[in-house]
């Protein structure tokens, strides 16, 4: 059986924007790791080789020609590679990967994301029920999220793919769009459980003491509930909690909203570049901050200094307004941290167990909650062992066998 995943974003920097690089590029090696031929197709980086293999997962580079044009990444020049993906894509997959093993008796499971696929799965069909062997594949079509969802034709996809997605709050959306989509939650790779060396953590920590560290690493959006961390750290400051900030966001003009915030608050804003990758790059960008509020990181963390920086913060605030499904929260889980993360799409979350629950725009529902758990060291240890246990039920390899492989087995 041939396993194919459709997909914007992918491994490459380029194409890594949010969690839907983590999704694929997880799922893409959980497949090849149990023993299944993967393709993923992905809108890489222009000046990598347009095809690689790697044992038995295979890495298509699509729409090099256009993404050449537009070097900020992978959603840079968004509708022109929209356009190419699905109409050149679809032809070249059929004829040149699944049509002669398809032709040889064998079979094929689509896995397609976002709605940047939707046409490319379109396509897909008419091309297979053409060559006649539509019959033989089983494509799936998932939801991380609802973006675009005004643009997409609900009936003909249901009439051509399987739809899914990555939560039970995202299904209950669906159903009001008339569908009724299968739930396959994100999974983690083996690297989100490496625990910091720790050298590491206990020099981060010198570097910080008497700070109370709390970090956020999420895209400059409102929904990502930014102001509320302004606002949160203005109170803990207030409270004498000493905190710090450490924040990662993206390219998103919000971002300039929310330090303006900050300062016309009375924090001390300061920005750092990473002068190197890796954890020594991090630990270079946390010195000298003893008058800073929150620092705000102007370059990429890597999977090193992020898993640090998620386990040695005091708490990381990984609450949204509106969260589908929350891969930061249980990423910080993975890595042995305090999650504090919203209430819709964390099916993971178990209040006061695994993570701290934020339900409010109060402040001070952190500030308790937080307290309580800092004034009781014991209850910290268990809720950070709790995470972790939690984490381990979400790697790839057990999203695939325990939710995955039974749907295509069925299908």
């Amino acid at each position: 059986m041939q396993f194919h995943i459709l997909s914007f974003e992918g491994p490459d920097p380029y194409a890594q924007a949010g969690g839907i690089a983590s999704r694929v590029t997880g799922l893409a090696h959980a497949l090849a790791n149990g023993g299944f031929e993967t393709h993923l197709w992905f809108v890489g980086a222009p000046e990598m080789a347009g095809h690689e293999v790697h044992d038995l997962l295979q890495l298509h580079r699509w729409c090099q020609w256009i993404s050449r044009y537009h070097p900020d990444g992978v959603y840079d020049g968004e509708e022109g590679k929209y356009i190419d993906y699905a109409t050149s894509l679809p032809p070249y997959l059929c004829q040149t990967v699944l049509l002669p093993h398809l032709f040889g008796g064998g079979k094929a499971v689509i896995l397609a994301e976002e709605w940047h696929t939707v046409d490319a799965v379109l396509h897909l069909d008419w091309l297979l029920r053409q060559a006649g062997v539509r019959q033989q594949v089983t494509m799936f079509w998932n939801a991380n999220n609802t973006f675009a969802f005004e643009r997409i034709n609900w009936e003909r996809l249901a009439q051509a793919a399987l739809i899914t997605t990555v939560s039970r709050y995202m299904k209950h959306l669906m159903w009001g769009l008339g569908v009724n989509p299968l739930v396959i939650p994100n999974g983690l790779s083996a690297d989100t459980f490496v625990q910091p060396e720790r050298q590491a953590v206990k020099a981060f920590r010198s570097r910080l003491q008497k700070r109370t560290v709390v970090s956020k690493i999420a895209r400059w959006d409102p929904d990502k509930r930014w102001l509320l961390a302004i606002d949160t750290v203005g109170e803990m400051k207030r409270a004498g909690l000493r905190p710090l900030l450490i924040a990662r966001g993206g390219v998103e003009a919000h971002g300039a909203e929310v330090l303006a915030t900050a300062a016309a608050q009375g924090l001390r804003v300061v920005e750092r570049a990473l002068p190197q990758a890796g954890v020594q790059g991090l630990l270079h960008a946390v010195v000298d901050l003893e008058d800073a509020d929150i620092v705000s990181l102007r370059s990429p963390i890597d999977s090193d200094s992020r898993q640090l920086l998620l386990h040695s913060s005091h708490a990381v605030l990984a609450n949204s307004g509106r969260e589908p499904f929350g891969l930061v929260g249980l990423e910080t889980m993975a890595a042995g941290g305090v999650a504090c993360t919203g209430c819709s799409g964390e099916d993971y979350a178990v209040p006061g167990h695994n993570a701290l629950v934020l339900e409010t725009t109060d402040p001070q529902e952190f500030l308790s909650l937080f307290g309580e758990l800092r004034t009781h060291p014991v209850k910290e240890r268990a809720l950070r062992r709790a995470g972790r246990a939690t984490a381990r039920q979400y790697r790839w390899s057990e999203i695939m066998q325990r939710v995955l492989m039974p749907r295509v087995m069925y299908l």
